[in-house]
């Protein structure tokens, strides 16, 4: 039976990306959820109506799990191993995201830094099989995500990486907040995910995919 996979896109000519964040309310699940969307590109007052769409439909989860960010990206820079246009996870797959978070001041400078350090270093990551880096659409903050052949992978790049090494060349000259997270993807779907029902908080995203009534 094959997988469903979840793609996320090199660029933004097609798709725009959205992450909402959420803190789980039970005990027993991890941290943090991350919900990935993407959907058709639209204008900015269809976005809007389509963010407002999504926080009303997310309601339904409020004593679940609480919402603490949401925002649309666009794609500034991807890679694959394998040569694919995009990065592509099922459910199951391990995926980390690099969030740098920085003064509005150095918007332009420190993007042009991530993006560097994004393409310097993703060759010599074993264990990857994609990366993409995403922009901020209305805060300063870059988002890089990769997904990863196991999470034993992961982990392994982790600790046996100097990461403060790694970074000072590109991000010392910046005031620039780092957070570092590893996610397992829980749910991939292609459904209408204004008509989605969502399961309970246990099986509802880890790191997901959803897709509007426009077909990708």
């Amino acid at each position: 039976m094959n997988r469903m996979a979840c793609y996320v896109p090199f660029n933004n000519r097609n798709l725009d990306i959205s992450l909402f964040v959420f803190r789980p309310m039970v005990v027993i699940v991890d941290e943090l959820i991350i919900w990935y969307g993407a959907w058709m590109k639209r204008s900015s007052e269809n976005k809007e109506l389509l963010n407002a769409a999504l926080l009303s439909m997310l309601e339904n989860v409020s004593s679940l799990a609480i919402l603490t960010d949401h925002r649309f990206y666009d794609a500034c820079a991807g890679e694959s191993k394998d040569g694919s246009p995009a990065a592509k996870f099922y459910t199951g797959d391990t995926v980390s995201l690099n969030a740098a978070m920085f003064n509005h001041e150095d918007v332009e400078d420190l993007s042009y830094a991530c993006l560097a350090l994004f393409r310097s270093r993703f060759v010599k990551m074993d264990g990857t099989t994609a990366g993409v880096c995403l922009n901020g659409k209305d805060i300063p903050r870059v988002i890089c995500l990769f997904v990863w052949r196991s999470l034993q992978s992961c982990y392994s790049y982790v600790l046996n990486r100097d990461y403060k090494k790694i970074i000072s060349p590109y991000l010392d000259r910046f005031s620039v907040e780092i957070k570092y997270d590893i996610f397992r993807v829980a749910y991939v779907t292609n459904d209408n995910v204004l008509d989605f029902q969502f399961f309970p908080c246990g099986r509802m995203l880890q790191s997901g995919e959803a897709k509007e009534e426009d077909p990708i």
